[in-house]
């Protein structure tokens, strides 16, 4: 584990895991690591969302994060005129950027800052796609603990650039929390380009606030979350060997021109 995660681990109890619950673990790992390899954006959205590896019990909502701001409190309307700070700030492009980014939500979103096309390397996107899973339950799980609603839902004048965002479900992000958790494990995955991954995580999330779909609190705690799933997800042992192959798998790649590289043809140029 490299050093963005071990300012976490010291912070997070982790269960202990008997010998039978790691067999168990691992021999699920290794049922479900093929399937995932195979599942290409399009059948994504229709595939079960249910954690696969982590525990329910350690993502429960009011243990994991503080509740977002009371309903017309100081703390709201100060969420709020953030909101609106960004929106009005953000160019025509950072908007187009940010309806673009709503409309991708997988971890494709990190094919540039990793310089290669994840979606070929069918070790490491089962494992994004493992992460991406397990960000999804637990920021659906307080997500429907707390049904805050979102800043479009509060005041009508905000923006609202995606078309699918449920009002009553802003608390966490799913994008940010999904951005977050694979953001950190993909730049644990590649240390030499961590900083430009954790950034685009950062303007992922920055995304969701432009957008008018989320508040600036909502980020803060997708953040937590996220790194709370992928800290654990590195900390079990039963993705060691998943996290090894993708690890293998992206040093291979990373001795051939990416697909994101290669130069454009005459007839294109």
């Amino acid at each position: 584990m490299t050093h963005h995660s071990q300012t976490c681990r010291s912070r997070m109890g982790h269960r202990p895991i008997t010998q039978g619950k790691r067999v168990l673990r691992a021999l699920l790992i290794a049922a479900i690591m093929p399937s995932l390899m195979g599942l290409t954006r399009p059948a994504m959205a229709q595939a079960p969302v249910r954690f696969q590896v982590l525990d329910a019990a350690d993502f429960a909502p009011d243990v994991v994060l503080p509740p977002p701001p009371v309903a017309g409190s100081i703390e709201e309307k100060a969420d709020l005129m953030a909101v609106h700070r960004l929106v009005e700030s953000a160019s025509p492009a950072r908007k187009a950027q940010a309806k673009e980014d709503a409309a991708h939500e997988d971890p494709s979103v990190f094919d540039g800052a990793a310089g290669i096309r994840l979606e070929d390397l069918p070790a490491t996107w089962a494992l994004l796609r493992l992460v991406q899973n397990e960000g999804e339950v637990a920021a659906d799980l307080s997500k429907t603990r707390f049904s805050r609603l979102r800043p479009f839902a509060v005041d009508p004048t905000l923006p609202n650039c995606d078309g699918t965002a449920v009002p009553g479900r802003s608390y966490p992000s799913g994008h940010s929390t999904i951005g977050y958790s694979v953001g950190l494990m993909l730049a644990e995955l590649m240390p030499q380009k961590a900083s430009a991954i954790l950034g685009r995580a950062r303007d992922y999330a920055l995304s969701r606030v432009i957008c008018g779909v989320h508040y600036p609190a909502d980020i803060d705690a997708s953040h937590t979350l996220g790194t709370m799933v992928t800290v654990r997800l590195l900390l079990d042992p039963a993705v060691a060997g998943p996290i090894a192959a993708a690890r293998a798998e992206l040093a291979r790649a990373q001795t051939v021109p990416p697909a994101l590289a290669r130069p454009k043809s005459a007839a294109a140029q």
